[in-house]
């Protein structure tokens, strides 16, 4: 299957039914709470000790499946999982009813008497597969399309949980982020449940299997089979995991649902559902409370300053064992609103619900809970000449597709290494992301919120049929809705999510009943948020097809773009080279069923209908190495794995921020083997026209036409030495750069993103190293060994240099440079405030320090 994308182009969106004015929803599923009142979110990622067998070690498993095959005897546990997603099935008779005896064994790993001292130790989030080492070779037992790492097998995941005996009339839960995969879970040798889809968070109340002051087995289960994904998935408990710990009658798992309507500078209607949960075994009489507060990231304390805006009371009085809403509306005066950056400035506020218990008896107010919900106020608008309209200003869509993964760290999600990524994108220009093809860490929406980018949330790559044999059409019949929903929840209350997308070029786009899971599925999301429009992305459409007309919105990938022209597919006499590996730097070439940036700028540009462009893809990942099945990561980024710029960066960025006065030439200019050799030179600018020089030699002043997006030189015969670009715009210089033949390598140099990060084991500081000759330019085909060290508290997570086709492993500290440019990503442990040194050395070349303060 090719991948989901172009290199280049990914879904243009062609604004076309059911566009109206939409009023927005908002803020944040990362809800926390004030301390004291009834609720603890306590993290539980310390402290695992973690086993993985490539077989079946247990007996056990969720289903028979492709990929990882079942020895005669395995027991089954799906009818005992299924019932986990009831929470989430609207039609009570299709809810899963759990079967009256337990499994037939308690595996030996989720026993008490296991013992586990030879299992290794880690902490979360973790990737089992990301150290490798890697396969390689034509029959690899993971293949190029899955990173070549291995993810496969069995994982147990074991920890002992203490519940103080003044929690015993609490209730807890198991929060978990993400699970990769078919999450089955034990607590204290018992089955809780589990959750088979890998990429949304769910939730399993512990409550009936603690014993409260006393330790506690928790015990997790993960399997992933082969060819179950098209692109790296990762192994493990790769983001997350909590413990919740409320009153027995509180706020519900994503229980809150913000809207706003009528919004402009003066006002906004805002409207609040929330749901409460009673778990105890009586009626309780619950005051609502909710009042609004302005965020003020510097101090993160909202309630020193007064409430914005304040709902009515709701009193509800809930059954035990029931979940009932409170609605409320409130309006917000003259507000601070929502948007994306760099044009508007994305403000969030705060509703923060108090739950109180009403004892008729003594008539007093006792609180039970309180809940924190971020969100923005927001106009969203999609029309279908003008595209996304936000807060009455047109926002043209410049937008990128992203996979999980975060590159050498693999699918363990950190905070930092995603805001690092955003960091880089919004210098591109970039305002969107496409959460390609699955829900997102919910950090990453956190993080976009407070950032001001738009999110195309994405839940689904396949429905019914398959794209891999072992992939997640096996449980979409039983699971799509679960899915669906819980994903919906989550996420419904970020300001940064615009559209729904429920599928990502699935097969039934051209089947008969195509259109009736499209409506099925499009159906529950209007049903659970009804303010955002649904997509589902096409690589197939035709003229008069029903699938597209079921939703809100037309997601065209690659359509609408015919290879040719200044596309070029890549092969051995077009910017290829299938002995190396490695594919030209000229940004002309692409995969078959791609176009280069000229070609989709110009096609934009002819159809200003077009809302903009999500490119495939914005950071280079792991797995689906087009066209080179034998390399491990992906050719398609703007940006490399290691997060270095592409020349491609220089000309996406000279579209998207029109205004910035910017030049980059390339190729570099260091070239031995091609001295009076023809080599082009091109030029990537927002001018509109630029003059190019050849060691003081002009080699002709160039404008661009309509519809063109570059300066070429190609006729240039190489010599070395200097080459100097001056560009202009409206007969003013607008801005220059210049490239140099470099000599031998002699030094490192060696930088950080940040020089002062937290000693919390979670903060991370990205070290780049140059290798350069005695002027200090860079040495461009460099690939000098780099050794890495850190001293004290300090390690190095993990390495990188870009390199699609560099097997060696992320968790080693040697590493060869690529273009010149290694990568270390290094955190501090411990409390010791000493700093720390981080060195990079290599034979013949002087080393190079850097000093990161805890």
């Amino acid at each position: 299957m090719l991948p989901l994308t172009s290199i280049l182009l990914m879904s243009i969106f062609l604004w076309a039914h059911h566009s109206s004015a939409e009023s927005a929803t908002s803020a944040s599923s990362y809800q926390t709470v004030a301390a004291g009142v009834g609720r603890q979110r306590i993290s539980i990622n310390h402290g695992w000790r973690f086993f993985r067998s490539e077989d079946i070690p247990d007996g056990i498993s969720y289903n028979t499946r492709p990929g990882l095959p079942s020895p005669a005897g395995t027991e089954i546990l799906r009818p005992w999982i299924l019932p986990s997603g009831n929470r989430f099935i609207k039609e009570h008779n299709k809810k899963h009813r759990r079967p009256s005896s337990e499994p037939s064994t308690v595996p030996n790993f989720a026993r008490y008497n296991f013992n586990d001292d030879d299992w290794k130790p880690v902490r979360l989030p973790h990737d089992w597969a990301i150290k490798g080492p890697f396969y390689t070779g034509d029959n690899a037992t993971v293949s190029g399309g899955m990173g070549r790492l291995p993810i496969q097998g069995v994982g147990w995941y074991r920890r002992m949980v203490d519940v103080p005996f003044e929690d015993q009339n609490e209730s807890v839960y198991l929060d978990v982020d993400g699970a990769m995969s078919y999450a089955m879970v034990w607590m204290n040798e018992n089955l809780v449940g589990g959750w088979p889809y890998p990429y949304n968070s769910f939730r399993l109340d512990l409550t009936p299997f603690l014993k409260t002051g006393s330790h506690n087995l928790l015990a997790i289960r993960l399997e992933n089979p082969t060819e179950s994904s098209r692109w790296y998935p990762g192994g493990g408990l790769y983001r997350n995991v909590w413990l919740t710990k409320t009153h027995r009658v509180h706020v519900a798992q994503w229980g809150t649902y913000v809207t706003t309507e009528d919004v402009s500078s003066q006002s906004a209607l805002v409207s609040a559902v929330v749901e409460v949960e009673n778990t105890s075994n009586t009626t309780k009489e619950i005051t609502v409370v909710t009042d609004i507060y302005e965020v003020k990231e510097a101090t993160n304390l909202w309630e020193t300053a007064p409430s914005v805006a304040t709902f009515g009371d709701v009193i509800l009085s809930i059954p035990a064992g029931e979940t009932l809403q409170a609605n409320s509306s409130t309006v917000v005066q003259y507000p601070k609103l929502w948007g994306p950056y760099p044009s508007q400035k994305p403000n969030q506020y705060v509703a923060i619900t108090r739950l109180y218990d009403h004892d008729s008896t003594r008539n007093t107010f006792e609180p039970t809970d309180v809940y924190e919900t971020r969100f923005g106020i927001r106009s969203v608008a999609y029309d279908p000449n003008k595209g996304l309209v936000i807060n009455g200003e047109k926002v043209r869509i410049q937008g990128v597709n992203q996979h999980h993964d975060l590159g050498a760290l693999g699918a363990a999600f950190n905070v930092r290494a995603a805001e690092r990524q955003l960091e880089v994108l919004r210098e591109l220009g970039c305002n969107a992301i496409r959460t390609s093809h699955n829900p997102p860490a919910p950090e990453l929406l956190d993080l976009t919120d407070r950032m001001g980018f738009l999110i195309i949330n994405e839940v689904f790559d396949m429905w019914v049929l398959q794209k891999t044999v072992a992939d997640q059409h096996l449980i979409f019949s039983d699971w799509y809705e679960p899915i669906l929903r819980a994903f919906l929840r989550r996420d419904r209350n970020h300001a940064s999510v615009v559209i729904w997308s429920v599928g990502n070029e699935v097969g039934e786009q051209t089947t008969a009943d195509g259109s009736v899971i499209a409506q099925r599925l499009h159906d529950i999301v209007k049903e659970e948020d009804s303010t955002r429009p649904t997509t589902a992305s096409m690589n197939a459409a035709q003229p008069n097809m029903s699938f597209p007309a079921v939703l809100d919105i037309m997601s065209l990938n690659y359509q609408g773009e015919v290879t040719g022209g200044v596309s070029a597919p890549v092969n051995d006499t077009s910017g290829g080279n299938s002995t190396s590996f490695y594919v030209s730097g000229y940004e002309l070439y692409t995969a078959d069923f791609g176009s280069s940036p000229d070609k989709v700028f110009s096609t934009q540009d002819r159809n200003p209908f077009v809302a903009g462009e999500f490119v495939w893809s914005g950071w280079d990942y792991l797995g689906e190495p087009t066209p080179y099945y034998s390399a491990r990561s992906s050719y398609f980024g703007i940006i490399d794995l290691a997060g270095f710029k592409k020349d491609r960066f220089y000309l996406y960025q000279s579209r998207w921020r029109p205004h910035l006065k910017m030049a980059h030439i390339l190729p570099h200019w260091t070239w031995p083997d091609r001295l009076n050799k023809t080599t082009p030179v091109h030029v990537f600018s927002a001018a509109d026209e630029a003059e190019l020089f050849l060691n003081g030699n002009s080699q002709g002043q160039k404008t661009k036409d309509a519809f063109t997006y570059r300066f070429r030189w190609d006729d240039v015969v190489y010599q070395p030495g200097e080459l100097r670009v001056i560009t202009y715009n409206n007969g003013s210089i607008w801005a220059e750069d210049t490239v140099r033949t470099s000599g031998a390598a002699a030094r490192l140099e060696i930088t950080a993103d940040r020089t002062a990060i937290q000693p919390d084991g979670n903060d991370l500081s990205f070290i780049t190293v140059r290798v350069v000759d005695n002027m200090g330019y860079l040495v461009p085909e460099a690939n000098n060994e780099v050794k890495f060290s850190a001293t004290g508290h300090g390690e190095i997570v993990a390495t990188d240099n870009g390199d699609p086709t560099d097997f060696t492993s992320f968790g080693s500290v040697d590493r060869r440079a690529f273009n010149g440019l290694a990568l270390a990503i290094v955190r501090i442990t411990g409390a010791d405030s000493r700093p720390v040194v981080v060195s990079a050395s290599g034979h013949g070349v002087e080393t190079a320090q850097v000093v990161l303060n805890p």
